[in-house]
């Protein structure tokens, strides 16, 4: 059940700010892709997708690698359609076997950390051969929860809440083309 109204999500979409535009975004996932690519290429790797907010990163590179690889998701969130993250909430684990494989986990954005790394943790407890993370946003701040440092990075951006490419305001807007900061004011 949503909590906001369409008309509230276009006011917040009227105010937000541009960081990065959809051409800037796209030119990112293709140097993301070729830097995976140029590291990932022999080894045979599962990419695992982040639901929700990793879907679109997930789906723009992949069909930027031209190398074998399978593809699997999990499903696993804090923030439940909220602007703030609470404790992680498993939805749905992955169906392939990730043991004595090379896994890739790609989200949208490392944020504070916390889920990037439970999900690491996860792989590793599933005797994953090595594990490797590629996030689309890097927030930087000084309140990260976790040390983790994702492998590969498309953006960063400064601490302000961000939505579009899979990241989203209240369940919506997912879907913006681009990188856009909400108007705190």
């Amino acid at each position: 059940m949503s909590t906001i109204s369409s008309s509230q999500v276009k006011a917040v979409n009227a105010r937000a700010r541009c960081i990065y535009s959809e051409e800037q975004v796209e030119a990112a996932l293709d140097k993301m892709a070729a830097a995976i690519t140029q590291f990932l290429v022999e080894r045979d790797p599962i990419l695992l997708c982040t639901m929700h907010g990793g879907l679109i990163t997930t789906a723009k590179l992949v069909t930027r690698l031209r190398f074998p690889l399978q593809l699997d998701y999990l499903h696993v969130t804090r923030y439940r359609e909220s602007t703030h993250g609470t404790d992680l909430d498993w939805k749905c684990y992955p169906s392939l076997s990730l043991q004595d494989r090379v896994v890739l986990v790609v989200d949208d954005i490392l944020d504070e950390g916390t889920t990037l790394e439970s999900i690491v943790e996860y792989c590793k407890k599933q005797e994953a051969a090595e594990v490797f993370t590629a996030v689309l946003i890097e927030k930087l701040h000084d309140h990260k929860l976790s040390n983790i440092v994702a492998d590969f990075v498309g953006l960063k951006v400064d601490d302000c809440y961000v939505y579009g490419y899979g990241m989203d305001y209240k369940g919506y807007l997912r879907n913006a083309p681009g990188i856009f900061a909400i108007d705190e004011g």
